[in-house]
């Protein structure tokens, strides 16, 4: 489109006290040709949001430049028409005034630099219109007819989703089915509960808009949100249908108890796990497996098997309240019984300390913290468990009729399927970056995703479904599907629920954001996406190798081929892609090249240095924002281009920043890890892998490596900043002015 640019500078929150605003209307209309530019005292208020709607209908005003408060903040007030114009903020208050002394040369030349990387980026920027695709779903697909399914299914259908229900068992509720008694759920949180799982089962067989399949199995999906093809097989038959988004909540299995010999399982046939304690009381009355009596004693041992490095690394979450159910129903059934609990920790998060005061009260059940040391029969069938490290400060020998193992909770997703053939692994083509950290894919039969990335969702290192625990629960590392419940993380029936709704109204705003051909979390709206410029390529894969959620199959010659509603918009790809063929209209490697260019790099014998930081938007850019909010300042030399990601940081842009003269370059990213912080997963990671490279360059170019620092930073951490940026500007001094400044 012709573009008539109009440049609107803010006077207000001491704009106008701190600035020569004749000087930053210059560098508008004299370097930029602008032909419109205007000063307002208060451009978010009704007035300023209406000059500029009045020029851009009476001026023909259709790419907009406001100059003022940061992007992050009046979001909801400069909006503007975004299939017919372009606008872009540029802070000049949070890290600029509020950050820097006020009428200050150098804070003045790091306004004008500012305005002038928003006006080029402008200039270079194209209105994006969003992708659609053919034949869009909105049904949710929920796997899995445990009471997270069966919860996820229903609130779907009462938002009025069509959703498609698939268990694999012959009916539905799964582990709910076995328990004779509920935690409690309700106020005062004392007092134990029933179930409700066979209501839900009939309310959801009596959804007209909830379609069930039970002992059926998921075959193939392929596609992505909105386009997701579905491959299911029930008793022998198979059916295909489409669906938007899915919900997996397959649940979990107990941790395999014969692997615990040590505390008697297997040996010893009054040992028992609380899922077979919990049966035997919903099925009869629990009875000692070697003669079939009452016992009159049970010894339970918690973490059996859990936050052990030879078994479950983690806690279980519900082993603890498991074990005090399990000991306030077994006196509630015979008060003459006695009960001992031998824990690590006991851990009753929120209202369950109130159940946990209750217990306590009881003086049939004898609690302690211990170690157990031994356990053996004892005469009778009887067990004798040998306790050291208690709270009595000696050891403890207990005899008991049985002894229950409180074992964990493990993902059903961990449990890899013999059934499946894995393909070899394809030769690796030169140039493809071996270094990159690979995804762990646990080849379990139960999604079966026809994606080049692996057949299921990657996984932490426990086994669990990938989940960004800090920004987006439920969220999975395959855009579309959603986690929800005990195969995502151990959790109780109550969190099972809240885990339930959350992710089925994640499912639901995944089809309708992608039927208007926008991004999902975090960037949200975002219509732009990549654009690949085929005949370049080199099929060196590193773009199908480095995209965090697989949004990038590949045909049989390595040619990638994009999943549209897969992608997450982050650009990890651009940064990835060596040849530079990949690219979105409001954000490629000339953009923000030309960003770069824009800024004014002073000569050597000015004594300016400038540091180029490269902002990951999500984390380090809201960070440098909260620093200009508390008024921390630190060196005016330093130049910040917000990325999408620190992970779609192109190697050229450093080169290109190199070569302009810049001093010191400066990336500033999330957070990563299995607890992950980094918004799109493993962009800082990638940064980290990559950046190492440029300053092995620098080095045999005998141009000192210590000018480019990579970070990571929480958005919390901005009070680091000002000692992270003054001391590499010292760090810069220290080692002298860029060589390139001479050519």
């Amino acid at each position: 489109m012709d573009k008539k640019i109009g440049a609107y500078i803010c006077t207000g929150c001491g704009l106008g006290e701190a600035l020569d605003m004749e000087k930053l209307s210059k560098v508008a209309t004299s370097e930029y040709k602008a032909p419109v530019c205007k000063t307002h005292p208060f451009l978010c208020s009704e007035e300023g949001v209406g000059l500029i709607k009045n020029d851009m209908e009476a001026e023909g005003v259709n790419t907009v430049v406001i100059a003022a408060c940061s992007p992050r903040v009046h979001g909801e007030t400069f909006v503007f028409d975004p299939a017919s114009s372009i606008m872009e903020r540029v802070n000049l208050r949070e890290q600029v005034i509020w950050s820097h002394p006020p009428k200050d040369e150098d804070t003045q030349m790091l306004a004008e630099d500012y305005l002038r990387m928003g006006l080029v980026k402008a200039k270079k920027t194209e209105i994006s219109e969003p992708f659609i695709a053919e034949g869009i779903s909105k049904t949710i697909l929920v796997v899995g007819g445990g009471i997270t399914g069966v919860t996820a299914a229903l609130e779907a259908a009462r938002a009025g989703s069509e959703v498609i229900l698939v268990e694999k068992m012959p009916e539905l509720g799964g582990f709910a089915n076995k328990l004779y008694r509920e935690l409690p759920q309700s106020a005062p949180y004392q007092n134990l509960e029933t179930s409700d799982i066979k209501d839900r089962i009939e309310e959801a067989k009596a959804t007209s808009n909830i379609t069930i399949y039970t002992s059926a199995e998921v075959k193939k999906i392929a596609g992505g949100p909105g386009v997701f093809d579905v491959t299911l097989e029930q008793k022998g038959n198979t059916t295909d249908f489409r669906v938007g988004s899915i919900v997996l909540a397959t649940g979990w299995q107990p941790y395999d108890a014969s692997k615990l010999d040590h505390l008697g399982f297997g040996k010893y046939p009054n040992v028992i796990t609380n899922v077979m304690l919990e049966e035997m009381a919903s099925n009869g009355g629990i009875k000692r497996p070697s003669d079939g009596k009452k016992p009159q004693s049970i010894a339970f041992i918690q973490c059996a098997g859990s936050r052990d490095k030879n078994h479950l690394p983690y806690c279980s979450s519900v082993c603890c309240l498991t074990s005090l159910k399990q000991a306030a129903y077994i006196r509630e059934q015979n008060p003459e019984a006695l009960v001992y609990i031998f824990y690590k920790d006991m851990r009753t998060p929120g209202h369950y300390e109130n159940f946990y005061a209750k217990v306590q009260e009881d003086e049939g059940i004898f609690l302690t913290k211990g170690e157990i040391a031994d356990i053996k029969e004892a005469g009778g069938g009887s067990l004798a468990v040998e306790v050291d490290n208690t709270l009595l400060g000696e050891s403890v020998r207990v005899e008991a009729d049985m002894v229950v193992l409180a074992i964990g909770i493990v993902p059903t997703t961990s449990l890899e399927s013999e059934e499946i053939e894995k393909p070899e692994k394809p030769a690796e083509k030169k140039g493809e970056e071996e270094e990159v950290p690979q995804d762990t894919i646990i080849w379990s039969n139960t999604l079966n995703l026809d994606y080049r990335q692996g057949p299921e969702l990657p996984a932490l290192k426990y086994g669990f479904p990938d989940s960004h625990f800090i920004c987006f629960p439920y969220e999975t590392r395959r855009t579309g599907i959603y986690a929800a419940g005990c195969v995502r993380s151990p959790m109780d029936t109550a969190a099972s629920l809240e885990d339930a709704a959350g992710a089925a109204l994640k499912a639901i705003q995944c089809v309708e954001l992608t039927a208007q051909g926008k991004a999902v979390h975090p960037r949200v709206g975002d219509t732009s996406y990549p654009d690949f410029f085929m005949q370049r390529c080199t099929q060196c894969k590193r773009c199908t190798v480095e995209c965090p959620f697989g949004a990038i199959n590949e045909d049989e010659k390595f040619n990638p081929i994009p999943s549209l509603t897969r992608c997450r918009r982050c650009a990890t790809c651009l940064g990835a892609c060596p040849e530079r063929i990949i690219n979105f209209k409001n954000y490629s490697i000339d953009i923000i090249a030309s960003m770069i260019k824009a800024i004014e790099v002073p000569e050597e014998d000015e004594e300016k240095p400038r540091i180029l930081c490269f902002a990951c938007e999500n984390d380090a850019y809201p960070a440098l924002d909260m620093a200009g909010i508390n008024r921390l300042t630190y060196s005016p030399y330093l130049r910040v281009i917000p990325l999408r990601c620190l992970g779609s940081t192109n190697l050229v842009w450093i080169a290109d920043a190199l070569s302009a003269g810049f001093d010191g370059i400066l990336l500033l990213g999330c957070k990563h890890g299995d607890d992950y912080q980094c918004h799109f997963v493993k962009g800082s990671e990638l940064a980290s892998y990559r950046i190492p490279k440029v300053q092995e360059t620098l080095n045999r170019l005998v141009l000192e490596s210590e000018r480019i620092l990579n970070l990571e930073l929480s958005i919390n951490e901005f009070d680091r900043l000002s000692e992270i940026i003054n001391g590499f500007a010292e760090k810069i001094d220290e080692i002298g002015p860029n060589p390139y400044k001479e050519f």
